[in-house]
């Protein structure tokens, strides 16, 4: 097993694999003022040629940091939003559809609960981690049935696996 260290969110090291905004704390172009405020366009997600969005919850229970299988999606990007608690997101850049997971360039970001990140299609990942010693319950935006149409998924061998630390 090889390690992978955890990296703090920001806009320039999470360009290359998606976007985010923080939806509790907005930092973003609002319409209105107190008592009504409209944070506007935040960010979007590329869902193909979906007509619709299905919204998903993935209840990630705590568990080892370890980085042992990982999936992407082809045809479509995916929005993660952890509700209640803070998460670990790992990510790895596109390849070719028949490519193996590119672990060197993996990389694991802390995402804050109320944070939306939003990856672009073809972007490695797989189940957030939670953090701490509480369940996360995590948002899940995808076309519908993505999981069962449009979703390659790699287990790792044991010596591929990556070890997260904080």
């Amino acid at each position: 097993m090889r390690t992978i260290h955890v990296e703090p969110l920001t806009i320039e090291s999470f360009l290359p694999f998606g976007f985010y905004a923080n939806l509790i704390d907005p930092q973003a172009e609002k319409i209105g003022d107190t008592p009504i405020e409209f944070y506007r366009d935040m960010v979007q997600l590329d869902l193909g040629r979906a007509g619709a969005a299905s919204f998903s919850v993935c209840r990630v229970e705590p568990r080892h940091y370890v980085i042992d299988v990982s999936e992407f999606h082809t045809a479509t990007g995916e929005a993660i939003l952890p509700l209640d608690n803070d998460v670990l997101v790992h990510v790895g850049p596109a390849t070719p559809i028949n490519g193996a997971p590119p672990l060197d360039k993996f990389r694991v970001f802390r995402v804050p609960q109320g944070t939306l990140v939003v990856l672009r299609p073809g972007v490695w990942h797989h189940a957030p981690i939670a953090l701490g010693d509480k369940p996360a319950n995590v948002l899940i935006v995808l076309p519908e049935r993505t999981y069962a149409n449009d979703c390659t998924v790699v287990k790792l061998d044991a010596d591929e696996q990556l070890v997260v630390t904080l």
